[in-house]
């Protein structure tokens, strides 16, 4: 195995990782959360929490070199596949993009969004 097929298959393994201790925090506070398996194009985000009144918060976990434009413009990408592979209106599908930070628990992670969604402004461009 070369070097580079290592470090990506280390790199995989610490965002499962990632993904898994995220799940695993959510459900200890009793939220209704699953982790989502698409890949590819029709990607949907990492994780899903089901929220009250049948709304959903698409989570894109990384943990990675901190890059908030191409995390939420991923983000925003599976958040749209979601809604759109589940028939969903808008207003009930929201996305996060959760980023941990080294060393430290899942609840000290970022979480970053717009200020469009998250004030619920819709698209202004």
């Amino acid at each position: 195995m070369t070097d580079l097929a290592a470090r990506n298959r280390r790199n995989k393994r610490k965002g499962a990782d990632w993904e898994a201790a995220l799940r695993d925090g959510f459900r200890e506070e009793q939220y209704d959360i699953e982790r989502l398996h698409l890949n590819g194009a029709d990607d949907e985000g990492d994780l899903v929490i089901r929220m009250a009144g049948g709304a959903f918060v698409v989570i894109e976990a990384k943990n990675a070199k901190f890059e908030p434009s191409t995390f939420i413009r991923q983000m925003e990408v599976e958040v749209e596949n979601f809604r759109k592979n589940r028939g969903l209106d808008a207003e009930l599908v929201s996305g996060v993009v959760i980023v941990k930070r080294p060393r430290l628990s899942w609840r000290k992670a970022y979480v970053l969004t717009t200020v469009e969604r998250y004030f619920g402004l819709g698209d202004a461009q």
